[in-house]
């Protein structure tokens, strides 16, 4: 099935079907693709230009293009634990160990390839649109666009801060002060491909945290991220000497658990369509719950 959206007009009658779709935020180039890639203007089931001027109580119904899958991304069975589902986006919770998208070294079994069969089985014409990406590792909340328009509207939310998400991490030693802003640029290092470290040439990086509890071994940290920069909550924690625990990459010790303890458990933002508040939270995953425990124990 296509991806449409659809208006009655009310208070905009008077303008054209240009300006109208520029309140709306559908881009020129969307806009382009309408026109001259398969899709469609109606207004009162007869097709339109922009120049149309609207009147109150028409029905505007913009029937987007369809969008084919990337040819490169192999369409593979694997459940998604969807948390959230409408026309529009899904809010997806990916395990420990499941790339976003296909990488060098992981080409398949990501959730890239998963979304592709999915889409395929339901009908939905388009590609993936991953929102909010997390490292290999990190578990948690992911946000997923269902249209390239939609992926279009929440990727302007991230540019000024509305979407929303905060991480439980379990840090190795006993952290100070309990709360604190790290503002500390990071740059890739310059003998690897994937490490970040803290440079004086880096782009701007600012993580906020707060301590929840803590022993002599660890300390449960939430937090939240001002910038989104590559492996910001890792390389942040170990530069401040004290590495996510399983975080081999950046000094953590894998004794109690087998990747970097970090899990995004919450997202908030505002619906693209409804411009309602979506708010998810989620628990902790097992292997974090475990070493959880152990800390209540000890």
């Amino acid at each position: 099935m296509s991806f449409l959206l659809e208006w009655v007009i009310q208070h905009e009658a008077g303008i054209t079907i240009k300006e109208f779709l520029k309140t709306q935020r559908i881009s020129k180039a969307a806009l382009t693709d309408i026109k001259f890639k398969g899709g469609k203007i109606l207004v009162n089931d007869q097709e339109e230009n922009v120049r149309y001027f609207l009147k109150r109580d028409d029905h505007l119904v913009v029937l987007f293009p369809p969008e084919l899958p990337s040819s490169g991304l192999i369409p593979e069975s694997i459940p998604l634990n969807i948390i959230f589902e409408d026309e529009y986006i899904l809010i997806v919770q990916k395990n420990a160990r499941m790339n976003t998208i296909p990488s060098r070294e992981h080409p398949t079994g990501s959730l890239a390839n998963a979304l592709v069969d999915y889409y395929k089985k339901q009908g939905i014409e388009a590609t993936t649109h991953i929102v909010t990406r997390l490292d290999r590792d990190t578990s948690g909340l992911v946000l997923i666009a269902k249209h390239r328009h939609i992926h279009h509207l929440l990727s302007e939310q991230q540019k000024t801060g509305d979407v929303k998400r905060k991480y439980i991490a379990i840090a190795e030693g006993e952290i100070s002060p309990l709360r604190d802003i790290i503002n500390e640029p990071i740059g890739r290092c310059q003998d690897s491909i994937i490490k970040r470290e803290v440079r004086e040439d880096g782009q701007t990086a600012i993580t906020h945290y707060q301590v929840l509890s803590q022993d002599v071994d660890y300390s449960i940290v939430e937090l939240t991220l001002e910038t989104g920069r590559t492996h910001q909550i890792r390389v942040h924690l170990s530069y401040k000497g004290h590495p996510l625990h399983g975080d081999d990459l950046y000094g953590g010790k894998r004794i109690d658990i087998d990747r970097q303890a970090l899990h995004c458990f919450f997202i908030k933002f505002t619906h693209p369509v409804s411009k309602q508040t979506m708010t998810f939270t989620i628990d902790l995953p097992d292997d974090m719950k475990r070493l959880k425990q152990k800390m209540t124990k000890s």
